[in-house]
């Protein structure tokens, strides 16, 4: 790998930093050797992490000339993201860890995607999480991968995940990021919402973090087989998301995916809302005025 620390100067954000990663990496290949990329730009050592109480941390000299990476131990995708994320502290100087020349982070840490203005722990955590899954998702390799995901499949993300080696979850993510249509996805643990990624053009999901799934979703309705998408079926939009009354109500489907351990990931789709004919209005209207006038 030809990268080197000196073609990063200036480059502050992780969209930057990628950039040139990639300008210098154009072959890189995928799914992206991250232990030798981070040899390249300083990292002298990955070691295992033994503690329970954090995901991954970094240790670093006060010039952040060098550094070592502390990862814990457990699947590879997961562990993946924990060695691109400590990465992602490294390279960025304005990254000023807790402690004088350590980085600790919890597995909260490398699920944050949003950030309060005045926590600028939350920010730097937020855009370790960007870098992360950039470096191992490369946009231009992701578009080709997804370019024939046209029609959303939990089979999709599964796919994403396996020729990127990362988790399901953070795939997950990506897809319903990138994906023209209007989709969600929930992930479960136990029944309960955990968490919830919308497209841009998705509606707030009803269901806060802590709540139960909806006893109406497909979730419930059939035994699933586990590490197995199920088929696509319609739902009641109004299990998901608050149904305008007076409004023509979209229609929505679900997929399923449940996991060994108990958590499950369920898609969300929202077709567009079909257009109102001019017959179906004058039909409409004509009831209503018969309804106001006491007419039959």
């Amino acid at each position: 790998m030809p990268i080197s620390r000196m073609e990063l100067a200036g480059a502050g954000a992780p969209e930057a930093l990628v950039k040139r990663i990639l300008q210098a990496e154009p072959n890189l290949p995928v799914p992206v050797p991250i232990q030798e990329l981070c040899a390249r730009l300083g990292i002298l050592k990955i070691e295992d992490l033994d503690t329970d109480a954090f995901e991954g941390g970094l240790a670093t000299d006060a010039k952040r000339s060098e550094g070592t990476i502390l990862a814990k131990p457990g699947g590879e995708p997961r562990r993946r993201f924990t060695i691109a994320h400590e990465l992602g502290h490294f390279l960025m100087a304005h990254h000023v860890p807790d402690q004088p020349g350590r980085f600790l982070c919890k597995s909260s840490d490398l699920l944050r995607l949003t950030a309060k203005a005045s926590d600028p722990r939350q920010r730097r955590e937020v855009e370790a999480n960007r870098f992360a899954t950039l470096m191992l998702m490369p946009p231009h390799r992701l578009r080709a991968a997804m370019a024939d995901c046209r029609e959303p499949d939990l089979q999709h993300v599964l796919g994403l995940a396996r020729e990127f080696a990362v988790g399901k979850e953070v795939a997950a993510r990506v897809y319903v990021q990138y994906h023209p249509e209007r989709i969600a996805i929930v992930v479960a643990g136990k029944g309960r919402v955990q968490r919830c990624y919308r497209s841009l053009s998705f509606p707030d999901v009803t269901c806060g973090v802590g709540s139960p799934i909806p006893t109406g979703s497909l979730y419930h309705s059939t035994p699933h087989r586990p590490n197995t998408a199920s088929g696509i079926a319609a739902r009641s939009p109004d299990l998901w998301i608050d149904v305008k009354r007076d409004l023509r109500v979209p229609s929505l489907t679900e997929q399923v995916y449940l996991q060994q351990n108990g958590f499950a990931m369920i898609l969300l789709r929202l077709e567009p809302v079909p257009e109102e004919s001019a017959a179906e209005r004058r039909l409409d209207e004509g009831w209503r005025y018969r309804f106001h006038s006491g007419r039959r």
